[in-house]
């Protein structure tokens, strides 16, 4: 796998837009860390406690390091920035990335918005990047994301057990999820593209 944190990746197609975060970025995700609260219940980093530019920031610095590579999403349809998602726990002499810190705002949730992002990414960590495997990680009891998780395609791993905190400060069960090279273009690809609205 051959992945460049100083490389401008953008990633798009007819209704979505991925591009690099980056500070400036605040000023159109803060109304989110402002007034959807909501939004951060199962994160691991939460932008609603420590405000939009502390969260960007945390991004920007694990970019500069070669360990995540955040973008901002932009809703071409609705002409909207939407939220945010990012690969994450790069391990490029295993061939393996992480998919995740994912969140839209609730106007942009349930619009077909997700499936355009992880199929954006998906094809670009396994046809660009090469990976071999894409995980996915969440708190277990994050119904809604384990439903999208697997709707895309992925295949629950197992869980782990209280191996880490949720933003109200108590222990999280994780759930682990994937997606193989192999699966991707044998089945998963094609699968995920026939459901892009």
């Amino acid at each position: 796998m051959i992945f460049q944190a100083d490389q401008d990746y953008i990633l798009e197609n007819h209704a979505v837009r991925l591009r690099p975060l980056v500070l400036t970025d605040s000023e159109y995700l803060e109304p989110f860390a402002a007034s959807e609260p909501e939004l951060w219940r199962f994160s691991l980093i939460s932008a609603a406690d420590s405000g939009m530019e502390s969260y960007i920031n945390h991004a920007i610095r694990a970019r500069n390091d070669g360990k995540e590579y955040a973008f901002i999403v932009f809703d071409k349809r609705q002409g909207k920035y939407a939220g945010s998602t990012r690969f994450y726990d790069i391990q490029t002499s295993a061939d393996n990335v992480q998919l995740g810190f994912t969140w839209y705002g609730k106007d942009f949730q349930g619009t077909g918005l997700n499936k355009h992002c992880k199929y954006l990414m998906l094809e670009f960590a396994f046809e660009v990047l090469k990976v071999r495997r894409v995980e996915f990680r969440a708190d277990n009891d994050n119904k809604r994301s384990i439903a999208a998780m697997t709707s895309i395609g992925c295949t629950v791993e197992g869980i782990l057990r209280s191996n880490g905190y949720k933003a109200d400060g108590k222990r999280r069960d994780s759930i682990i999820l994937s997606i193989l090279s192999e699966e991707w273009y044998a089945t998963v690809k094609s699968a995920l593209l026939e459901k892009l609205l």
